[in-house]
């Protein structure tokens, strides 16, 4: 750092610490903020504005089971080369994280039996059994040696 102290950088650095050094209370530190000065809280938590939001996040309805279904089923087909990038480019299969987010619905499913209406099991059954047939078949592509 410069020694030039001609420049000011128009940052003013204030000790607000109570005490000196020595530990000796300090005169001209200014009274720390007592529990009840302190800014109050907002009593409602903020509302999040649609135009916040771009593109169709913000016309899609709230956030549920279905959605996290449906993030981790297209996560697992992405990892599997099923789906193309977006530019329409193909994406490498990743077939060891493709295991990892199947395993996760799975583990989903698990948790949840017994706490999901009979849509909601029946949509995770099925996302299931389709991702677990695909990555058989991915798997079996991928491990057959071009002829």
């Amino acid at each position: 750092m410069p020694d030039d102290t001609n420049e000011s950088s128009g940052f003013k650095v204030v000790d607000r610490r109570p005490f000196s050094e020595d530990g000796t209370p300090r005169e001209d530190a200014a009274e720390p903020l007592k529990h009840s000065e302190a800014p109050a809280a907002p009593s409602s938590p903020a509302v999040i504005e649609e135009e916040s939001f771009p593109g169709e996040l913000a016309e899609e309805g709230p956030s549920g089971f279905g959605m996290l279904v449906s993030y981790l089923s297209t996560t697992a087909m992405f990892q599997l080369g099923m789906l193309p990038g977006p530019s329409g480019e193909p994406i490498p299969m990743d077939l060891v994280n493709a295991h990892l987010t199947i395993d996760l619905l799975e583990v989903l499913q698990e948790k949840t039996q017994g706490n999901l209406t009979p849509e909601e099991a029946k949509m995770l059954e099925d996302v299931l059994y389709e991702l677990r047939m695909t990555f058989v078949e991915v798997q079996k592509r991928a491990t057959q040696k071009p002829k």
